[in-house]
């Protein structure tokens, strides 16, 4: 992730000094150096209220100023505005009060008198800081909407899919390892003549009397034997005589490291014969 020279250029950049003469310095120093979006004050009463009306990408903050100093006007901020990235370099005669700001919520200081080598790479730095966060929130951003998106189309896709599977005369399956049944869609139920009721947990119990123990035999022995089966006809005889017969095919399933999680097909009735 890169931030061009034409972003940094444009960033927006407020001065906050009570002295003129240091606004003045500043500005001119910044203009000099390509910045176009420059404002200033020197009333720090008004600091929160710029903020919220521009969101600037750097607040170069003087310390000392009568009235409301720069320790006060970044707490103003942090409690106003708590969960922004505040970009504020604070501008100090003091040494001692450096780690005092870094605490209080600077990002970074210069001192006075200006250095201007330190005083322009700083600012830059603090610019590139910003901006490249400023990047990564919207990029954290556009993922969230683009995850939302994706999700809203599978539920869609999946709705139709049940949609349809409740329509077919085909019926979908899927069985865990152990040979249980956790998935049925489909007519599958009415065709067995199990309640609608009946939850995955109760769909071991279609091995009940009835069926052809021969064609059940073949069909286990390929399960068994992990292989795919594709149209396989096995068949039953009811309590009242009559006689059913279906075709399934189906494939084993994996896991991604290999490990046999079950099987997965699908499956019609044939003509029912008395």
């Amino acid at each position: 992730m890169t931030i061009s020279e034409t972003d940094i250029r444009n960033s927006r950049i407020l001065v906050v000094d009570d002295q003129p003469v240091n606004v003045e310095l500043l500005e001119q120093m910044l203009k000099h150096e390509g910045y176009t979006r420059v404002t200033s004050t020197t009333n720090p009463c008004e600091v929160c209220a710029l903020y919220g009306e521009n969101h600037y990408d750097l607040i170069l903050l003087d310390l000392k100023m009568p009235g409301m100093d720069g320790f006060e006007v970044m707490q103003a901020l942090k409690v106003r505005y708590p969960q922004d990235y505040l970009p504020i370099l604070v501008i100090t005669a003091e040494p001692g009060h450096k780690l005092h700001a870094l605490q209080a919520g600077a990002r970074d200081f210069v001192s006075k008198p200006f250095d201007m080598l330190e005083t322009k790479t700083r600012i830059r730095n603090m610019l590139e800081v910003r901006l490249l966060y400023q990047a990564l929130e919207k990029s954290n951003q556009v993922l969230e909407q683009t995850v939302q998106e994706r999700t809203a189309e599978l539920r869609e896709s999946e709705a139709r899919y049940r949609s349809l599977t409740e329509l077919a005369s085909d019926w979908y399956w899927e069985q865990d390892e152990a040979g249980n049944f956790t998935q049925v869609s489909g007519p599958v139920l009415e065709m067995l003549g199990i309640r609608s009721d009946t939850t995955a947990d109760d769909l071991s119990g279609i091995e009940g009397a009835g069926w052809n123990e021969a064609e059940r035999k073949v069909l286990q022995t390929r399960i068994a034997a992990r292989q795919p089966f594709l149209d396989f006809v096995f068949s039953r005889v009811n309590a009242d005589g009559s006689r059913q017969e279906f075709r399934v095919s189906g494939e084993p399933m994996f896991s991604r490291s290999g490990r046999f999680i079950g099987y997965r097909g699908i499956g019609v009735e044939l003509i029912a014969r008395k």
